[in-house]
């Protein structure tokens, strides 16, 4: 019997980047420009075995990190409308979207030079999946979707005139910047289980699955009903759920939440060989309960799984772990973690 033919759509190779770059369009030259790619050619990656201890990142500088390429954007609005005024509506989502583009740029750029030097998991059997010579338009499509439709939602939704970067209100911040992790988490592990367990939803979120080592480009590399969800319908859903709650949930403190779900998204497909959580105000909690997501923890999902899978969570392990779909990690398990050389994220 023939072998089936496989959809030339599914190739995942990675050649583009040695091409005669005029056979380039504006897309690659978008991400040539962006200079997002997730490793630099003739550059080398350390590579370790399983059994090599991963170091630990500590925590506090991600939120550092994140704190800080948040609060900057906010900081400039505040000081124009001191001098100027309140913006317009149009002028607010131009910014903030340029604020999204800026900060994920930095922070993948950032994970590239760390990757050089700690490598990957399961770099000994594998190297990190490039951005298909195939999927260049849909990568670029799903950037530039992230970059626009959120920052858009969150002005539509959210924004107020009368209210500015000032209005914070500090005492629900933390609370709230934490409980926004755990209920987005609890949309996405229900949408994302149900993609993996339903014909019909599996047909949208088995493009996301064709990396089996995915960069942080490759994040929402996705057909577009699960691109929308990921987009737009969780975080909207999330919003909605929130002020159910009775969380006020304003512009700016919605700004602050992104920005932490934002940075994980990206750090959870770097792969980066290291014990690394999926930050956010409330992990210290999480890790006491053994509900705190890892780097690892998303790697093996798509490492291992395809529509029988685990690890559905992106956030927190917290559902995952109510629901007994969380599995062991094989490299950043307690016995094999290095706390001596511990591994740094620079902040520029």
């Amino acid at each position: 019997m023939a072998a089936p033919v496989r959809n030339p759509k599914d190739s995942m190779k990675s050649t583009w980047r040695l091409w005669d770059r005029s056979e380039w369009d504006w897309r690659h030259w978008l991400l040539e420009v962006l200079n997002v790619h997730h490793l630099n050619i003739g550059e080398d990656v350390p590579v370790h075995q399983k059994t090599d201890k991963v170091p630990y990142a500590p925590e506090m500088q991600f939120h550092t990190w994140v704190l800080t390429h948040t609060f900057i954007p906010l900081v400039l609005h505040q000081l124009y409308i001191n001098y100027f005024g309140q913006p317009h509506a149009a002028a607010v989502f131009l910014f903030y979207s340029l604020a999204l583009e800026l900060n994920a740029v930095h922070e993948v750029r950032v994970l590239r030079r760390v990757g050089h030097k700690i490598g990957f998991f399961d770099g000994d059997k594998h190297a990190r999946d490039g951005v298909p010579d195939v999927g260049v338009g849909k990568t670029v499509q799903t950037v530039l979707s992230v970059i626009i439709l959120r920052p858009m939602f969150t002005v539509f939704l959210a924004y107020r005139a009368d209210e500015a970067p000032a209005s914070i209100r500090w005492g629900w911040l933390i609370f709230e910047t934490g409980m926004y992790a755990l209920v987005l988490d609890f949309w996405y592990y229900i949408f994302h289980r149900s993609a993996h367990e339903t014909e019909h939803l599996w047909k949208f979120h088995r493009t996301h699955h064709l990396t089996k080592h995915p960069n942080p480009l490759l994040t929402a590399y996705a057909d577009k009903v699960q691109e929308f969800i990921d987009v737009i319908g969780t975080p909207v859903i999330t919003y909605g759920t929130m002020k159910l709650m009775g969380f006020p949930m304003g512009f700016y403190e919605w700004w602050v939440c992104q920005q932490y779900i934002v940075f994980t998204e990206i750090l959870g497909h770097s792969g980066l060989r290291m014990i690394a959580t999926a930050v956010n105000p409330w992990t210290w909690l999480l890790r006491l309960c053994d509900m705190e997501l890892m780097i690892e923890d998303h790697d093996l999902h798509h490492r291992k799984g395809w529509k029988n899978s685990h690890n559905y969570g992106k956030q927190t392990r917290v559902w995952d772990r109510l629901f007994n779909t969380s599995i062991p990690r094989i490299e950043g398990h307690a016995d094999n973690i290095d706390y001596v050389n511990t591994a740094e994220i620079p902040l520029i």
